[in-house]
């Protein structure tokens, strides 16, 4: 072509005029132009083309880029919130090991007065292991000592059993007074109702027998009762075996309610008082050398055995009460006796020194 455009160029070229080569010549230079813009408006779209791929893949990549920084800006929230968890749990952490220190620390000290106590009581342990030890020989020695504390508690055994026996005497004896009494003056008035033995081991006298209402003096026909009374004492007291036991024979009188509590008093003692005088002169005075066992009181309505109420509750309160006590010192020679026991000399020292290796008062001699 280029030949082509040559020749015709030449060709022109020679003409005279030379407006005959041109008009061909722009045409194609026209045409290659146009081919020239065609491609390279070819070339920018294609290049358009690849730009917006680009564009849109670059828009993808954005987006995915901002997602993904959204993702990690939540997980980077996430991370703070589980951040803030952790230092919480770490401060708790570092409190629960302050503390689990301190208890270590407590719990040393205290493991260390346990080792302390525990080789106090390993001490108090073998003392008491010692103290074992001495009190099985101490054991050892009372069991030999069985045999003669035995024998001792038999010996004594039969010493209470002479006690009990003269205690019984004794009761036996005030008993039979007083039965004796009872039975004279009965026989004497031929009436049981008007004399009778009390709760309280004395002779009651029914004050009909003996005097008039409010009177102190004694009523002739009381008389045969009275000496009655004598000879009973007199053959009791004679008797130095009873004597022995007989501290006192009280006569006690005893009113109603009925006047003044002075006027009743008076009245008491006068009745008791007539009676005694009577006893001690009777009989051509038989009794009047055991003066010394008699006495008087008089009580008034302070001691009723019945209620002031009826006319019978006071008929039982207006009464004469004849009392025999007995020596207090008599009833002791009996226990004394009985406590008068030699003990075994082995029985006496065991009973002697006690098992904390006190010593107690010894029991082989009697009590003073």
């Amino acid at each position: 072509m280029r030949r082509q455009y040559a020749g015709r160029v030449t060709a022109l070229n020679k003409t005279s005029d030379g407006e005959q080569g041109f008009w061909p010549s722009y045409a194609d230079m026209m045409s290659a132009v146009a081919l020239i813009l065609f491609f390279l408006m070819l070339l920018s779209y294609i290049q358009n083309l690849i730009t917006g791929n680009n564009l849109q893949s670059t828009q993808e990549k954005l987006a995915n880029t901002e997602m993904q920084l959204v993702s990690t800006e939540e997980d980077l929230a996430s991370a703070e919130l589980e951040l803030e968890d952790m230092e919480k749990t770490l401060a708790l952490t570092l409190q629960q090991v302050e503390k689990a220190e301190s208890d270590l620390e407590k719990i040393t000290i205290d493991l260390d007065e346990a080792k302390l106590t525990l080789t106090q009581q390993q001490q108090d342990l073998d003392e008491q292991n010692k103290q074992l030890a001495s009190q099985n020989k101490l054991l050892a020695d009372q069991k030999a000592l069985i045999g003669e504390q035995e024998q001792y508690m038999k010996a004594a055994n039969e010493e209470l059993l002479a006690m009990r026996s003269q205690m019984q005497t004794i009761a036996v004896l005030r008993l039979s007074i007083l039965e004796q009494i009872r039975d004279a003056v009965a026989k004497v008035m031929g009436d049981s109702s008007k004399v009778s033995i009390g709760e309280s081991g004395n002779i009651i006298l029914d004050e009909s027998i003996l005097f008039d209402v409010g009177s102190a003096e004694i009523k002739p026909e009381a008389a045969p009762a009275l000496n009655q009374l004598v000879t009973v004492f007199e053959a009791f007291l004679q008797d130095s075996e009873n004597a022995k036991y007989v501290d006192s024979i009280v006569i006690s009188g005893h009113t109603d309610s009925t006047g003044s509590d002075e006027d009743n008093r008076i009245l008491s003692t006068d009745r008791a008082n007539s009676v005694l005088n009577y006893l001690l002169a009777g009989q051509g005075g038989k009794l009047n050398r055991y003066s010394s066992f008699f006495c008087a009181a008089g009580y008034g309505e302070t001691r009723p055995v019945a209620g002031n109420d009826t006319e019978e509750g006071r008929a039982q309160n207006r009464r004469i009460e004849l009392s025999i006590i007995l020596k207090d010192d008599s009833v002791m020679d009996i226990v004394e006796s009985y406590l008068d026991i030699d003990l075994p000399s082995s029985a006496a020292n065991s009973t002697g020194t006690g098992t904390d290796g006190g010593t107690a008062a010894s029991a082989g001699r009697k009590a003073s």
